[in-house]
């Protein structure tokens, strides 16, 4: 083999094992790290707290009308930072039939769902169901990806941490299972809905889209889909003009537990997988439970910390390394 034919080779076998190598890697971290940890809990914080400015609004503006405003002015306040950054959108034409349909599926429709459901059953079994997000997450994760498939360990923490949610929520809710059955559907739905807009946004990533360019194509999306809606079943025209601490509740919403919250949210896909970003709807209810108690002075009953507890055992089965601590190191083998 002469000298230019032996570069060659040597060239191309270094070229094919750097392209097997990035074969191996997966897309996502299945177990998280401290900084997918933190991103996670502070989504929780985050959208916990929206319960109290969510109450504010809806009493003094329809509930069509409130979604088009949050998404709205968390679209505007989005774009408003990409100009002050003099940052391009990142959002190129071949996106945004994608953009539109995560916009439907993670904003447009189980918002609108869980608004009419709400107006049938109560806010706390609206609470219950939104928490199977988490098992819809899984069962669509391991249908549609290759690399979040399901486990018995992450079922088995899924389905703990949903037991918590509805230890905490309260048993008598419980008992209205099977009423308004159409209302609960529509929960159900919006739930599945959000799990699908889970693993559609994993998409992004590959295309090269950033998080905040995401976020600021689906709410954009959302607005203008919802506009229309809002203008033909609301008629805001009509309305009386909301007071000011709605409009206040209504910009907190868009700001931070829109346009910030859903930042993190599409970074925590992006490094974790769609499967633990979804893990936030099991702790929202227990956030909102501390809250209300911290805040307004509610009482913390004894279920509360027991549902705390199988949540936390949930979350520690899904993540994997705290149950690895207890698994036998296997014995190394003698050298031959």
């Amino acid at each position: 083999m002469t000298k230019l034919d032996q570069e060659a080779f040597e060239s191309k076998l270094r070229e094919a094992a750097e392209q097997a190598g990035s074969h191996d890697q997966p897309m996502i971290r299945s177990v998280m790290n401290r900084s997918d940890w933190m991103t996670l809990i502070g989504l929780a914080v985050i959208w916990g707290s929206a319960f109290f400015c969510i109450h504010v609004a809806v009493h003094s503006v329809p509930p069509l009308t409130y979604v088009w405003l949050r998404v709205t002015i968390a679209a505007a306040a989005l774009w408003g930072y990409l100009a002050w950054r003099r940052e391009p959108a990142g959002l190129p034409k071949s996106v945004w039939g994608s953009m539109i349909l995560l916009a439907l599926l993670n904003n447009v429709i189980p918002f609108v769902l869980f608004g009419w459901g709400q107006t049938h059953i109560a806010s706390g079994l609206a609470s219950i169901l939104n928490a199977t997000t988490p098992i819809w997450g899984v069962i669509v994760a391991h249908v549609f990806t290759q690399d979040e498939r399901m486990t018995p360990r992450k079922i088995a923490g899924v389905l703990l941490g949903f037991g918590g949610v509805a230890l905490m929520i309260g048993p008598d809710l419980l008992g209205s299972i099977g009423n308004n059955v159409l209302a609960q559907l529509a929960c159900v739905t919006a739930a599945l809905l959000y799990a699908l807009a889970g693993v559609w946004a994993r998409r992004f990533k590959r295309q090269g889209v950033s998080p905040l360019s995401v976020t600021t194509g689906q709410l954009t999306a959302s607005a203008i889909v919802m506009l229309p809606v809002a203008l033909i079943f609301d008629r805001p025209w009509v309305q009386a003009i909301p007071p000011l601490n709605a409009l206040a509740a209504i910009a907190v919403l868009a700001v931070i537990c829109s346009a910030y919250a859903y930042i993190l949210y599409f970074r925590l896909i992006d490094s974790a997988g769609a499967t633990n970003a979804l893990l936030v709807t099991l702790l929202v209810p227990p956030v909102a439970i501390v809250m209300g108690a911290l805040i307004l002075g509610e009482v913390i009953e004894p279920r509360d910390f027991a549902g705390l507890g199988f949540i936390a055992l949930g979350l520690a089965a899904i993540d994997g390394r705290l149950l690895n601590l207890f698994r036998r190191p296997e014995p190394r083998r003698a050298a031959s």
